[in-house]
């Protein structure tokens, strides 16, 4: 089973004559095939963090560490705010992106199919498009399909329905739930929605100013309904954290 221990966590960047901590001694553990959701201000760190998790900047001081039980390195996905799909490649050609090339002529991938993610982000009609040619929540379900085809153990995900319209991002919510429950990935999911924090996650980080001020595990069943009471209570008890 793969987990992500974060110990000590510090960043900061030179400012002027100072230096800007952006965040500031983070511990937590992830266990595997757990959904978590970060949840903050705009500002609090929350994509800083992701992107040391994902290696795509160094941390100041502290550690991210990525294990599995037999000791191998599990692999990383991330999901971005923006698709950033390779504009000369069709939608199939993207998801398949990992293979060399985005080369499809064998879609055989460790016993998964291209055809298989096609169908559960609902792309079969549209596999021979290119990203100018589809909807904004299609190119951000293509990219969803790139990071899963990949067949990564853990995905990191920033905000990546922030720029969606509330009915595609709705209805990417419940395929992300189902692929999640289906699946059994381990998912860190970046957002600033609260609703949306409540609705994914089996637990959710709470991040302000560069600090985790509370970690609270979401005591909710599958599927999960916005309008109802325990929703609703959860929401209040969330909320009053910020104040």
């Amino acid at each position: 089973m793969q987990r992500v221990e974060v110990t000590n966590l510090f960043k900061s960047y030179p400012l002027g004559n100072r230096n800007l901590e952006v965040l500031h001694d983070l511990t937590f553990c992830l266990d595997g095939n757990s959904f978590t959701t970060i949840v903050g201000k705009s500002g609090c760190g929350k994509t800083t963090l992701l992107r040391i998790m994902a290696g795509l900047e160094p941390e100041s001081r502290g550690n991210v560490r990525f294990a599995c039980d037999d000791n191998a390195s599990p692999k990383v996905g991330i999901v971005f705010q923006e698709p950033r799909l390779m504009p000369w490649l069709t939608v199939e050609q993207n998801i398949a992106f990992s293979t060399k090339n985005g080369h499809v002529s064998n879609k055989k991938n460790t016993g998964k199919t291209l055809d298989m993610y096609l169908d559960l982000l609902g792309l079969r009609e549209f596999a021979q498009a290119y990203p100018s040619q589809i909807s904004g929540g299609m190119a951000q379900r293509v990219a969803l399909g790139r990071t899963l085809f990949s067949e990564p153990d853990i995905i990191l995900m920033d905000e990546p329905f922030g720029d969606l319209d509330a009915f595609t991002r709705k209805n990417l919510q419940k395929e992300l739930t189902n692929i999640f429950l289906n699946q059994k990935k381990t998912i860190l999911f970046v957002t600033h929605d609260v609703d949306e924090a409540i609705f994914l996650g089996q637990r959710v980080l709470i991040l302000d100013q560069g600090r985790l001020i509370s970690d609270i595990p979401v005591a909710l069943t599958y599927p999960r309904d916005p309008l109802s009471q325990p929703f609703y209570l959860f929401r209040e008890q969330l909320l009053s954290v910020f104040q």
